[in-house]
């Protein structure tokens, strides 16, 4: 076997966490290799967050022009496009693709294109060449769930990789799964003229938000003639003429052209050598510790290989805690209740902190707000609705830290960075309510609530 190199640490897996840990670690003076099968930026530039987020704005852009004469504009709607759209989606890919690859280069790491495999606790094997490093990062990231007995055939019953290169608008679409990937495809083929309907096993959508923000996106895709069956499992599903036959536990036989399965993604970690080597594991999942150290000293793992959030700014965060670690810097471990989480569906999902049910099972009485977006003038503007929750400790003296913030509505997703750093930073309500927020925005939301919590409401009445 050749000798690939000897470097200060061997990154295997070119995504979210393993890109972000090389450029930080070559950034801190340390020799890196990157091992990537694919291409570098892995599920969430090339499979999931941007060209996700690329076919919603292009939905975004047909619902405008669907709607545009309620704002005095006369336009008309001649219809999707889709091969226009995945040109679009795939340049926004190519260009972000092209510029990471850049970045790489300048920061001198190695680039090595290739299936890696463990072959040691301090190396791996690529093709007929072993690499070998003080240290290894796993970062081989997830792939698409199914439910057991469930195909995917990636035709009529497809994943989110088979539905973001879908060429043509479907008729008809079956969802199963009422979470982030769920909610998003519903809304994008909503927009696109597809007749949808999701399916979740639990009572809500969006499962892991709090209730209140569930229930306003739930009316919201009612208004939008997005169907729901909650608190249903699947049970089979056949294939028919016309497409699939979805057969549910409450007796309901759904039809439609596709069924898409979004129940989830696993860990991209069987056959790998992870086990071989003394990497302890749990369903898949490689085990590590608050810093991201897994049982064999020379080893650290990043991002979906974990059970932490599958989200790529925690894969970044956790990429570069490993290589600040590596070279002797002080890290903390992440406290992932502040990660700030966003669902593009429309309206957007947006939140930070810990939810009611949350704060309940952890036996801590809350003081909480719900401020109606119909108060921002922003928000009436752009005729959206929703609202902004937000969550604190009740003391004796009052409302005291904020535990969370949850806000629905039009591009509430760029308002969470906000909410992130009250979180994060033990703000208080009375702390944020003495702050100034620009007018007319949609921001004045966060403020107002606060306000409200804080004992001085503005515009806003219970």
């Amino acid at each position: 076997m050749a000798e690939g190199g000897h470097y200060d640490i061997v990154v295997l897996g070119g995504g979210s966490g393993g890109y972000a840990c090389a450029l930080r670690a070559a950034e801190l003076g340390k020799r890196v290799a990157l091992i990537e099968k694919d291409k570098v930026g892995g599920t969430c530039l090339h499979r999931g967050c941007i060209p996700t987020k690329a076919l919603l704005h292009a939905a975004e852009i047909a619902d405008a022009s669907r709607e545009s004469e309620k704002f005095g504009i006369r336009t008309s709607f001649e219809g999707v496009d889709m091969p226009g759209v995945l040109s679009y989606q795939q340049s926004v890919v190519d260009r972000l693709w092209k510029g990471l690859q850049s970045t790489i280069a300048s920061r001198k790491i190695d680039t090595i294109i290739g299936d890696g495999r463990l072959a040691s606790p301090t190396s791996v094997v690529v093709g007929d060449s072993l690499y070998t490093g003080d240290h290894i990062v796993l970062a081989t990231g997830s792939v698409p769930k199914s439910l057991p007995g469930l195909s995917i055939d990636g035709e009529r019953i497809i994943s989110s990789d088979e539905a973001l290169r879908l060429d043509r608008v479907p008729a008809s679409a079956v969802i199963l799964g009422g979470g982030v990937i769920g909610v998003e495809f519903a809304s994008v083929w909503q927009s696109f003229g597809a007749e949808v309907t999701i399916v979740e096993m639990l009572p809500q959508l969006l499962p892991l938000e709090d209730e209140a923000s569930a229930k306003h996106l739930q009316r919201a895709f009612r208004r939008r003639k997005i169907g729901a069956e909650l608190g249903v499992a699947f049970e089979s599903v056949k294939y028919t003429d016309t497409g699939v036959a979805v057969s549910l536990a409450n007796g309901k036989t759904l039809e439609a052209e596709l069924l898409l399965v979004a129940v989830g993604r696993g860990p991209v970690s069987a056959g790998l050598g992870y086990e071989d080597n003394g990497v302890a594991m749990t369903r898949g999942y490689v085990d590590v510790d608050p810093l991201c150290r897994t049982s064999v000293p020379t080893i650290s793992a990043v991002g979906d290989l974990i059970a932490t959030p599958q989200l790529a700014h925690v894969g970044f965060a956790e990429g570069i805690l490993v290589a600040e670690r590596l070279a002797g810097l002080d890290v903390r471990p992440i406290d992932y209740d502040g990660v700030p989480r966003i669902t593009y569906s429309d309206p957007e999902v947006a939140s930070v902190g810990i939810t009611s049910a949350q704060a309940t099972e952890r036996g801590i009485t809350v003081a909480e707000v719900n401020y109606p977006l119909g108060g921002n003038g922003r928000s009436v503007i752009l005729q959206t609705q929703g609202q902004a929750k937000v969550i604190a400790e009740a003391t004796p003296d009052g409302p005291g830290r904020v535990l969370g913030i949850h806000l629905v509505g039009s591009r509430v997703g760029e308002l969470i960075a906000e909410g992130q750093l009250i979180y994060n930073w033990d703000a208080e309500p009375a702390d944020v309510a003495a702050l100034i927020h620009p007018h007319p925005t949609q921001s004045e939301i966060i403020g107002e609530a606060h306000l409200a919590l804080a004992g001085k409401p503005l515009h806003f009445h219970a």
